[in-house]
């Protein structure tokens, strides 16, 4: 594991990991909730082996990344996740990268991609199509739908903020188990993990995240441009790869069986078996190859 290092952005100390050789066309690896850098442990050696300059950063809210001003609203809507992908890159002097993330990070790398192809080579994204369509959440979905999400309904509540401030390591382990049900980890590896919950600013994120999404808390003014922008769910256009696994109980796989109409370069999708919601540490092959196939190795 490469020790974090941390680039200065407008509004964050982003805390990253960097491997791989310094002139490689570059990747980033984007994590989701509850999760780190570690789920791509299995995806980084490969990736640097084949030529890669590889990019692992903590999102806001998570590890040692900080926001620089305690006045900055600890926001968590798409639009900041997405923003933030942009600004790391200006930062690092990357003018173009491949991008590959699930959970919030599919979310943040769709955000990039939809917004700002120029910037994306290719895209792996997990588990689908991840620009929330925040006009219609108030529409109610499936009763199994609303099952799996019952974290959210949690979270809307303030004894969800007590529980998660108070036991956020017994919540995302649970989430862990039941999302993917097949992943043996054990004690250590959430461990590893769980270290970077204990960020300040971590419940404070995931609460407007999901707060914002269902339309239980409104957005901060200086992402307003971004959020109208992904408000009708703009297309995709870079050569994407959809990964979904086929035991993923947070989000199945029919979630995404229908996302081909959000892309114009869509090369496959492909449903993984056995592995669950956290496919980077299941499957990391199954990254690896996706990304290789789009030409993340090649300038």
């Amino acid at each position: 594991m490469p020790a974090p290092r941390t680039i200065r952005t407008k509004i964050l100390d982003i805390a990253y990991e960097e491997s791989g050789p310094a002139y490689g066309p570059c990747v980033i690896l984007l994590h989701g909730f509850p999760d780190d850098v570690r789920a791509f442990d299995g995806v980084v050696p490969p990736l640097a082996a084949a030529g890669c300059r590889v990019l692992v950063p903590y999102l806001r809210g998570y590890g040692p990344t900080r926001f620089l001003d305690p006045a900055t609203p600890r926001s968590g809507e798409q639009a900041a996740i997405g923003e933030d992908v942009r600004d790391l890159m200006d930062a690092l002097g990357v003018r173009r990268a491949a991008l590959a993330g699930y959970d919030w990070g599919g979310r943040a790398a769709c955000i990039a991609a939809a917004l700002w192809p120029e910037r994306v080579r290719a895209l792996v994204t997990i588990g689908g199509y991840h620009i929330q369509d925040i006009a219609t959440v108030t529409k109610p979905g499936p009763a199994l739908h609303e099952y799996r999400f019952w974290y959210q309904w949690y979270l809307m509540t303030e004894r969800g903020r007590a529980g998660l401030a108070k036991n956020r390591r017994a919540l995302c382990r649970l989430m862990w188990r039941l999302w993917s049900p097949n992943w043996k980890f054990d004690d250590a590896t959430f461990e590893r993990t769980a270290a970077s919950f204990d960020n300040p600013d971590f419940v404070e994120v995931v609460l407007h995240s999901y707060r914002h999404r269902n339309a239980a808390a409104a957005g901060y003014p200086e992402y307003d441009e971004t959020e109208a922008a992904l408000a009708g769910q703009p297309k995709i256009t870079v050569p994407t790869i959809i990964l979904h696994g086929g035991a993923d109980e947070v989000a199945p796989p029919e979630y995404s069986a229908d996302h081909a109409r959000f892309f114009s370069d869509l090369r496959r999708r492909t449903v993984v078996p056995v592995a669950g919601h956290f496919l980077p540490e299941e499957a990391p092959g199954a990254v690896v190859d996706a990304l290789i196939e789009l030409g993340a190795n090649r300038h």
